[in-house]
């Protein structure tokens, strides 16, 4: 006995199934995608705007009146803070020092923590406790690190002795009295302590290329030279870009150190804005002249670290 064919309906001839439009939940997707992230930001941004941006938004206000710091009726005295700040001498000698002091520190620390990171990159058996001794010094509080470097530069510190103990007493000097030599040492104690900083980044970026990439170079004929300039250092454009910007924002707002190891002296040899400020504001009492001065000083760390980035991402793109 045959069986009856099963009716089956082709499936082009069916019927089709009921859609929820995809317009109104797909909308509502978008919403909730766009909204939520700036309700988790809100109680973040609501506490930097109370503790940054309100008080250095007053405080601009006040470095255009003669407000003494204590009282609080002030009279508006317009640009004439300004105005003291580039006709001041030692202000002036501030922002040299502080230009110079940034400039020298950023290329000196970015070359140290690039050496850096390519000796620990390799692969010594002793790279891993290499890696934590150059980072060491960046977890010691730049105060702290300021008082021991200036004993070791002092004219019978550890350094002098070093240079008196193996027949080199001539080049033993007072490197911080010497108005010629202490900015310098400052230099010097700046790049000891935040080149593992830099290292750390660049040692990340350097691990991130292919050792396909690097296997090509070394088959193509490339020596070591021609791949560091030609894959290595190309490659190490973002990591360049983040060094940089971190070491001359770094630079420009230096304080710890200069206080700790010379105090802006001898006479304004290593007088930084950051320390003119602090001087003005804490010691002479004038209040307005200081703000007026930090002011300037945020104008200068905004402009050159903008057209420093914008320079640096052109190269890199």
């Amino acid at each position: 006995m045959a069986l009856p064919h099963a009716t089956t309906t082709p499936p082009d001839l069916r019927e089709p199934a009921a859609q929820v439009p995809a317009t109104t939940g797909g909308r509502a997707r978008r919403r909730v995608g766009v909204r939520a992230p700036w309700w988790f930001v809100v109680p973040a941004i609501s506490v930097y705007l109370f503790i940054v941006v309100v008080p250095s938004a007053r405080g601009a206000v006040f470095s255009f009146t003669d407000w003494n710091g204590l009282r609080p009726d002030s009279s508006v005295v317009g640009l004439d803070n300004y105005a003291s700040v580039f006709s001041d001498r030692a202000a002036r000698d501030a922002l040299v020092n502080t230009l110079v002091l940034a400039a020298v520190a950023m290329v000196l620390q970015n070359v140290a923590g690039l050496l850096l990171a390519l000796g620990v990159n390799s692969m010594v058996k002793s790279r891993y406790v290499l890696r934590v001794i150059f980072f060491a010094p960046v977890v010691l509080t730049p105060l702290v690190a300021g008082y021991v470097w200036s004993f070791l530069l002092s004219p019978n510190g550890a350094i002098n002795e070093a240079l008196r103990a193996v027949g080199l007493g001539g080049l033993a000097h007072d490197w911080l009295g010497d108005p010629d030599t202490a900015l310098y040492a400052i230099v010097l104690e700046i790049v000891w302590q935040f080149a593992g900083y830099s290292m750390v980044i660049y040692l990340a970026g350097l691990q991130a290329i292919p050792a396909e990439v690097l296997e090509a170079a070394t088959i193509d004929g490339a020596g070591p030279w021609g791949k560091f300039r030609r894959v290595v250092l190309p490659l190490l454009n973002g990591a360049v870009v983040i060094n940089v910007m971190l070491c001359l924002i770094g630079g420009l707002k230096q304080f710890d150190q200069v206080m700790a190891m010379t105090g802006g002296g001898p006479g304004t040899a290593t007088e930084t804005i950051s320390t003119a400020i602090y001087k003005s504001a804490f010691s002479l009492g004038d209040f307005p002249f200081s703000i007026a001065l930090a002011v300037v000083m945020t104008v200068v760390i905004a402009v050159l670290a903008t057209v420093q980035f914008r320079l640096t991402q052109r190269k890199a793109s």
